[in-house]
C-alpha cells in the first residue's frame, strides 16, 4: 500500500511562489512502481468542492494535465528515484488559497474527482495561504 506525505505549504504574498512535494513510500514502493501510479494534486478551499489541479502519470511517456485556473502558472513533475511528485506554483493569487492534497491511483488517471475520493490513496494535505 502506497503512503503519501505532502510538504511545502505556507503563506506567501500574491505573485510569490511555492513548491509542494508529495513523497510516496510503502513496503513495496520503488522507482518503477511509482511510475505506474497516476499522482494528482487536488485543492479544497473552505466551502468549496475539491478541485483537481494537475496530475502526472509516468512510465515510458509522462503525461500531465492542468486545470484551466492554473495553466501557465503551475508545473507538476516527478522524481522517480526519490518517489516524489512536485507542484511548482508561480504567480500565486489569493484565490489559490486552499488545502492542497496529493492522491495516487494505480495505472489510470481516467477518474473523476468523486472516484478519486473513493478509491485513491491520499496524503494528509498541506495548507497554502496567499495574501493580497
Amino acid at each position: 500500500q502506497v503512503q503519501l506525505v505532502e510538504s511545502g505549504g505556507g503563506s506567501v504574498q500574491a505573485g510569490g511562489s511555492l513548491r509542494l512535494s508529495c513523497a510516496a513510500s510503502g513496503p513495496t514502493i520503488d522507482s518503477i512502481t511509482i511510475s505506474r501510479y497516476c499522482v494528482a494534486w487536488f485543492r479544497q478551499a473552505p466551502g468549496r468542492e475539491r478541485e483537481r489541479v494537475a496530475h502526472i502519470f509516468g512510465g515510458s511517456a509522462i503525461s500531465t494535465i492542468y486545470a484551466d485556473s492554473v495553466k501557465g502558472r503551475f508545473t507538476i513533475s516527478q522524481d522517480m528515484p526519490k518517489n516524489t511528485v512536485y507542484l511548482q506554483m508561480n504567480s500565486l493569487k489569493p484565490e489559490d488559497t486552499a488545502m492542497y492534497y496529493c492522491a495516487a491511483v494505480f495505472s489510470t488517471c481516467d477518474l473523476d474527482t468523486s472516484s478519486y475520493i473513493r478509491t485513491a490513496v491520499w496524503g494528509q494535505g498541506t495548507q497554502v495561504t496567499i495574501s493580497s
